[in-house]
């Protein structure tokens, strides 16, 4: 069995990459170690709502802009809808908001009305972050033409190259007076870095303007609607999508890549497989590749990456409202509300590693849109800060979850203070750390902006590609272009473009590996009115003991409005029987009402089992 590529993770980038590959005509297996596909790019379900993990709102949808064209191309916009977004964000003050409006000329005209004297560096900001974004998506793709065009950089590419040679900090210190203006136009810092000093200027610039361009958008249902919608497309285009599969090696024979072994992530008695291929693209954190290589390409890519910090991480409290927050003086879908100890540009770092007591912090309304999180008569939201892993190491389970609640109250609180009101209606919150991030992605220090996007390692600078291996590829916010769903997404078409121009293929048949996981419905059994039996055939090699659960996934459910299609379960069984049986407790959701218009030899995936 041999597969063209081996995407090595799930997230966006990797699905863009392995949907992009597919739609080229090559056959694609991506492993991914969760069971779902999306990395940051996914929701989780409790009680009435839809808890969004990573998205506030996306850039780069400009019409006829490469990410529409990318959408296009893999038929994103026949499956998933795109909301816009109200407003870019709004500023909260106890004297007056400052509101930061979509389209270039009504954000220069909000920004020069309350700052009249600095009108002059306002307009060159806006022509600095439309010039950012017009010569960055024409920049020449292949290195020799890069190389070729190097001395003309700064006529043909002048808004770049002053990019380039700034930090966020040092721009605005350059060209704004005004310590406020300033502070209103960094707000929303977190999205991209922690520190305007070291955060550079063409990765502030760029997602920025396009934010301001064509406006923020969120994808209806949430972003686990675009991860779920790419992992489909890869396997109608003839490929494959296995799901809590852990890669343990990239197989190398001669200095290039034969292959990858992998094991499965929570069934500890399954043997590793290995499965040949032409070339890998490495969707992981760059940093845990090494772990994966064989000498020498494990030490060269430690001495190539050992000199680079990785970025921060982040706070989130997920939030289930009882009603329309609305009522509680909510005015904007983004707010911003910043800490008393913030003054001027400098402090906002310092800020972002004191107390949360006054730490600044965004809150996301989702109720201003269609965001189908939550039932028409709820809402949900997420409070979101810069946070880091060191904040939470060390710490036993009973003080990490004591320090979570210390936490959520402090916020709560805060968020109360500013909204008179609101807390009462809270239904249910979630905190999320760095070690949550961590966890479950992998990415070291619970880094979502992969390496720090720093004037050192910006534009051509970042890694590309294809550096190290000539048929291994990485696609992640690690590499060019950077962070954000925007970056990751033309992080993984690009990689798919050079690997198509490079043309490391051979060809392959139509075998493909079996996910002995997958298994048909026996047969149901009513317990009572509350209660549904479903006996599925037991996978192969699947050894449990009593106690242990498994995480029941339908293939196609019938129903999947405001709910996700699996369950966590215990087994109703015992280890000697060849069925597996579920009882399903019948809710008002859809998952029960998928479970219980099942018919015999429908299929479902089984992960586990797991303690």
């Amino acid at each position: 069995m041999k597969y063209n590529t081996i995407v090595i993770g799930g997230g966006l980038a990797g699905l863009i990459a392995g949907a992009s590959l597919s739609k080229f005509g090559k056959k694609v297996l991506l492993l991914e170690q969760h069971y779902k596909p999306g990395g940051c790019a996914t929701t989780f379900k409790r009680g009435d709502f839809i808890m969004e993990v990573g998205l506030h709102e996306m850039s780069g949808l400009a019409e006829n802009g490469t990410i529409r064209d990318i959408f296009k191309m893999l038929e994103v916009n026949k499956h998933v809808q795109f909301q816009q977004v109200p407003e870019f964000y709004g500023v909260l003050s106890d004297k007056e908001d400052f509101v930061f409006p979509h389209g270039f000329e009504a954000a220069t005209k909000a920004l020069i009305d309350r700052y009249p004297e600095d009108e002059k560096g306002i307009k060159k900001l806006m022509k600095l972050i439309a010039g950012i974004r017009k010569e960055g998506v024409s920049l020449p793709r292949t290195p020799l033409k890069r190389k070729l065009i190097y001395p003309l950089m700064p006529l043909l590419y002048p808004n770049l190259v002053e990019a380039s040679r700034h930090t966020v900090g040092s721009w605005l210190d350059k060209h704004i007076n005004n310590e406020n203006a300033k502070l209103d136009l960094v707000a929303h810092i977190g999205y991209w870095g922690d520190d305007p000093y070291t955060l550079s200027m063409f990765y502030f610039g760029l997602p920025f303007s396009g934010f301001v361009e064509s406006g923020g958008y969120f994808i209806r249902g949430g972003s686990q609607q675009l991860s779920n919608h790419l992992a489909a497309y890869i396997e109608r285009q003839g490929g494959s999508v296995l799901f809590a599969k852990k890669v343990e090696k990239i197989v190398t024979k001669n200095g290039r890549v034969t292959g990858v072994t992998f094991c499965d992530s929570f069934n500890k008695s399954e043997e590793p497989v290995t499965i040949a291929c032409n070339n890998v693209v490495a969707n992981c954190a760059i940093p845990l590749v090494p772990a994966l290589l064989d000498e020498p390409h494990a030490s060269s890519l430690k001495q190539k990456i050992n000199s680079h910090t990785n970025s921060c991480s982040l706070l989130c409290i997920y939030l289930g409202f009882k009603t329309n927050v609305e009522a509680f003086g909510v005015k904007y879908y983004s707010n911003f509300i910043q800490g008393n100890d913030v003054k001027t540009l400098k402090d906002v770092h310092l800020n972002q590693l004191g107390d949360w007591s006054e730490r600044s912090f965004i809150f996301v309304d989702y109720g201003k849109i269609d965001a189908q999180l939550a039932p028409p008569d709820k809402s949900a939201g997420a409070i979101c800060g810069v946070d880091y892993l060191k904040n939470w190491e060390g710490l036993s389970e009973q003080e990490y979850k004591a320090k979570k609640e210390e936490v959520a109250q402090v916020l709560l609180q805060r968020l109360e203070k500013k909204f008179p009101g609101i807390r009462e209606s809270i239904e249910y919150y979630e905190v999320s750390t760095p070690e949550t991030i961590q966890r479950y992605t992998s990415n070291p220090g619970g880094s979502v902006y992969g390496f720090a996007q720093t004037k050192q390692l910006s534009g051509a600078k970042r890694f590309r590609n294809n550096f190290l291996i000539p048929n291994l590829y990485f696609a992640s916010a690690w590499t060019f272009p950077g962070g954000g769903f925007e970056g990751s997404i033309m992080a993984g078409f690009l990689a798919a473009l050079q690997m198509n121009r490079d043309k490391i293929w051979s060809e392959c048949d139509d075998a493909k590996y079996v996910d002995q996981r997958v298994v048909p419905l026996l047969k149901t059994n009513k317990i009572d009115d509350k209660t549904l039996e479903l006996s599925f055939e037991k996978p192969n090699g699947f050894l449990y003991q009593k106690g242990q659960y498994s995480i029941l996934k339908l293939i196609a459910p019938k129903v999947t409005e405001l709910d996700l299609p699996y369950r966590w379960l215990p087994v109703d069984s015992t280890s000697e029987k060849s069925e597996l049986k579920f009882r399903i407790t019948l809710e008002n959701n859809s998952f029960s009402k998928s479970c219980e218009q099942l018919e015999i030899g429908d299929e479902a995936l089984i992960f586990g089992p797991m303690a």
